[in-house]
Parts: structure tokens; sequence; C-alpha cells
């Protein structure tokens, strides 16, 4: 019989990012993205994916949008270290003033089944809240680990979309189930 001695979890925060805290976190947030889609996370990239592009991702599409205010980028941090992260999409037509959009949920695998989605996710609705938005969307692969945790705080089934996108590993296609909370 073996002993098993249980180590303290380090403390995790949910912080928005912005300033020069984007470019702090750079390097940890591509660490995320490509764990994440090589432990086959369906969050629009396919795996193999190349840090560099991993990279490219944070820089040209989300560090700008959270710059003009159109987007809050939550980070869970460990330490120092960014581990998880979401983004809250809130700038969207104007005749959608009152709604928001989740955005890339990830968590790296070394950190999951410790409730840091969970978190990010209340985190993501306080900020939706403090915003003035009533509606949250957000789509999910169909089945996957991350419906069944939205579905526990709240979120409702709007629908499904079948072959609505490539698995990470490129082989199949899965479907999405679109799914709303209001607050």
């Amino acid at each position: 019989m073996s002993e098993t001695t249980s180590r303290p979890v380090p403390e995790v925060s949910i912080t928005p990012l912005s300033g020069d805290a984007l470019e702090a976190h750079l390097d940890a947030l591509s660490a995320i993205l490509v764990a994440s889609v090589d432990a086959g996370a369906a969050i629009s990239f396919l795996k193999p994916l190349d840090p560099l592009a991993a990279r490219a991702f944070w820089t040209e599409n989300v560090f700008p949008q959270v710059r003009r205010g159109n987007r809050v980028l939550l980070a869970a941090v460990c330490g120092d270290t960014a581990v998880g992260t979401v983004q809250l999409e809130t700038r969207l037509p104007p005749n959608q003033p009152h709604r928001c959009e989740v955005s890339k949920m990830a968590v790296h695998p070394h950190h999951r089944r410790r409730g840091i989605a969970r978190s990010l996710m209340r985190a993501l609705e306080g900020h939706a809240r403090a915003r003035g938005k009533t509606l949250i969307t957000l789509d999910t692969k169909t089945g996957d680990a991350a419906q069944s945790l939205y579905a526990s705080l709240g979120y409702t089934e709007a629908g499904i979309v079948p072959g609505f996108a490539l698995d990470p590993d490129g082989k199949r296609l899965h479907s999405t189930t679109y799914m709303y909370k209001a607050l």
C-alpha cells in the first residue's frame, strides 16, 4: 500500500486583461490555446496548432478588440501564469445592445477539473451585467463537457446545427449547440 500526499492547490484568481497585461500573458494564453486544441477542444482550430498561429490569434484578433472596448478578455491566473481564459464579445449589431456572446472558453488541460471554467463563466456574467447586458449567447460542440457545464450554470439549449465544424483532428464534422441565458 502506498501513501499519497496531497499538495495544496494554488489559488486561482479571475482577472480581466487589458493594457500591458495583454502582452504580459501572451505566452501563457498561447500555451493554453495550443494545449487545449491538442487535447481536443473544439475552439475553431485544427491540431497541431502552430504556436506562432496561436500568438497571432491573440495579437491580431483578440487584443485589438479588447483595446477598442469591444471584448472582455478574462484570465484565470495561478501564481503569475494564466491557466484559463474566456472572452465576452460586447459589441454586437445596433439592434442587439442588450446581448453579448461567450467566446473561446479554454482551460489548460493540466488545470482542468478544479472549477476554473465555472469561475470564469461566473465572472464573465458579472462583467455582462455591469455592462447592462441582459442576454448571453454561446455555441459549443454538441455533447462536449462544456455543454454540461453551461447547462449547470443555467444556460438553455436553443438548437443544434448538424455538421457545423470539423473536429480538431480535421477528420469528422461535429454538431454545435447554441445556448443562451437571460440575466
